[in-house]
């Protein structure tokens, strides 16, 4: 490549401006040193894409390989859940005790320390996610859906329920229905007595 760095022009014969040098230290365009500055340019750039999506995919791979753990533990603890529904019979009955009460003790605490926990108490409130409603009654004696009975105690593991508890259920009576019934009974005791009395006027 030939520059022509004569500061005078040798046709107009006038002086020629200096170039800025921005101007100067890129290469004009179609020289062979502007093509592999656009290459690297775009070597650069698909490098960076690369790199992204192999970040992105690493974190996918880790996300499904501790699902796969999670699912596989939650299979293993709902399978010995009817084991952990003898040990509370047998706890019922007062057959809990000896070597049989060691090893259930154990086996408890090997499956809370795997995260296993256990509810279903009389007087939680009912969560239709959390309880299987067999039973439903009507208490004065409650303020809300209240379980009043546990026929089979339920199970989770963090936030995902393995197990619903099997519960009987009692409902807040309502006040009106109370006093209603309350209004017949003395309406059918007024009866009552009204009769007795014209049957004592008759003797």
């Amino acid at each position: 490549m030939i520059r022509d760095k004569r500061r005078l022009d040798p046709i107009t014969g006038q002086v020629r401006e200096a170039p800025a040098a921005s101007e100067a230290a890129q290469p004009p365009a179609g020289s062979p040193v502007a093509a592999p500055v656009d290459e690297l340019a775009e070597r650069t750039a698909d490098l960076q894409r690369l790199s992204a999506e192999y970040a992105n995919y690493r974190r996918r791979v880790e996300r499904d390989r501790v699902a796969v753990v999670e699912n596989a533990q939650d299979r293993v603890l709902a399978a010995l859940l009817p084991v952990l529904d003898d040990v509370d019979r047998a706890r019922e009955h007062g057959d809990l005790d000896g070597a049989f009460k060691a090893v259930a003790e154990q086996l408890i605490a090997v499956l809370a320390k795997h995260g296993l926990e256990a509810f279903g108490e009389l007087g939680e409130a009912f969560d239709p996610n959390r309880h299987e409603a067999v039973m439903h009654s009507v208490s004065a004696d409650v303020d809300g859906p209240t379980c009043v009975g546990i026929m089979r105690r339920g199970y989770q593991r963090g936030e995902r329920v393995l197990r619903p508890a099997m519960v009987a259920v009692a409902d807040p009576a309502e006040p009106g229905a109370e006093t209603a019934s309350e209004s017949v009974d003395g309406g059918v005791a007024e009866t009552a007595s009204g009769s007795a009395s014209a049957g004592s006027a008759e003797h």
